[in-house]
């Protein structure tokens, strides 16, 4: 029982799904719920909740990795976000006013963010071919498949340095950033694909390669969307998928920025240590990302499961939890004030 409530926690995230729902059948400001529950209500309530940096021991974390109920609640994001996608397709039947398309689009980007995109982060870490496939059906509903071979090959590699396009620089704002990560992630992701393809020793590296295959799988997708439900529709879907990727790179902006690891002797860099990732140990904001605010405690051990990822003492943190850096990032002279100080706080 113990086991059962410890992990029902993290079925919290799926009270998105259920605003989600509610904007896809009706108008007016429930069509805003979902924006003003994640970017206005967390972010308040945060505020007022204090940072726990409370880790599991051994036993407990040893019955939370034996604990199956963790993957089925993660494993469940699947079939959920594309029930909620084909809600939201099947929502735009009758006429609608132009405020309310808005929020349900935002309200389908806030899902291909936080699922469509974070949960396939968290399964595409996973070792075995079911979860790691779960993952790419997961970013397929955010047209994000690339993020499968840069995000695991490509960030988690060059974290920190000039080379990793997720890395915010000191002083650049969330805007110049998302040109940055945009262009850089995918030309990197391509990359990785073909450098594999020639080491397979295939004849046609540039088409026989991953990243080729996900092109396909997702412009299929699109155009089965376009044939089943029209040019409008389908751009409201490229629309949402849009949002969830800049929601995506954004918080890859308040993880790293400003952050640098040290270059050792020829052009090797220091191993990644907790005092390159940001963290935020609000309760809220951990559990609706499945615990993915604990970042530091990733990149030292990337297979770590999102239910046993700690608090690292040495890793610098953020002032509130995600939801409301996210906000703050928007402003980039509050963000520079704020973010400075905090970095003269750590000595970073």
């Amino acid at each position: 029982m113990i086991a059962f409530t410890k992990s029902f926690k993290y079925t919290t995230p799926f009270v998105l799904y259920l605003l989600s729902y509610l904007a896809f059948n009706h108008t007016g400001i429930l069509c805003w719920v979902p924006l003003l529950y994640v970017f206005f209500f967390i972010p308040i309530l945060e505020l007022f909740i204090a940072p726990d940096p409370k880790n599991l021991n051994e036993v407990e974390e040893q019955l939370a990795k034996s604990n199956k109920l963790y993957d089925f609640i993660i494993w469940l994001t699947v079939p959920l976000q594309y029930l909620l996608l084909f809600s939201f397709l099947t929502s735009f039947k009758q006429e609608l006013s132009g405020v309310d398309i808005a929020g349900r689009i935002i309200a389908m980007g806030l899902l291909c963010g936080a699922f469509g995109i974070n949960a396939a982060h968290e399964l595409g870490h996973r070792t075995n071919v079911f979860e790691q496939f779960l993952a790419k059906l997961l970013l397929l509903t955010s047209l994000y498949m690339h993020f499968f071979i840069e995000h695991n090959k490509g960030h988690h590699k060059h974290v920190a340095t000039p080379h990793d396009p997720s890395t915010a620089k000191y002083k650049q704002t969330v805007y110049a950033f998302w040109l940055q990560t945009f262009i850089g992630t995918y030309v990197s992701a391509w990359h990785i694909a073909v450098d594999e393809a020639k080491k397979k020793n295939r004849s046609l590296p540039y088409l026989l390669n991953e990243m080729f295959l996900f092109q396909i799988i997702q412009i299929a997708f699109v155009i089965a969307i376009y044939y089943f439900f029209g040019t409008f529709i389908m751009l409201y879907f490229m629309g949402a998928a849009l949002m969830g990727a800049i929601l995506l790179e954004t918080v890859n902006y308040i993880e790293h920025y400003g952050l640098t690891r040290e270059k050792g002797t020829g052009e090797l860099y220091e191993r990644v240590k907790p005092h390159h990732s940001w963290n935020s140990n609000h309760v809220i904001g951990r559990l609706m990302l499945f615990e993915l605010s604990r970042h530091s405690d990733h990149h030292y051990l990337a297979s770590r499961k999102y239910q046993v990822l700690r608090n690292m003492e040495e890793a610098p943190q953020m002032p509130t939890g995600y939801p409301g850096m996210i906000v703050l990032s928007l402003f980039p002279p509050i963000w520079f004030s704020i973010m400075h100080k905090q970095m003269k706080k750590y000595s970073l």
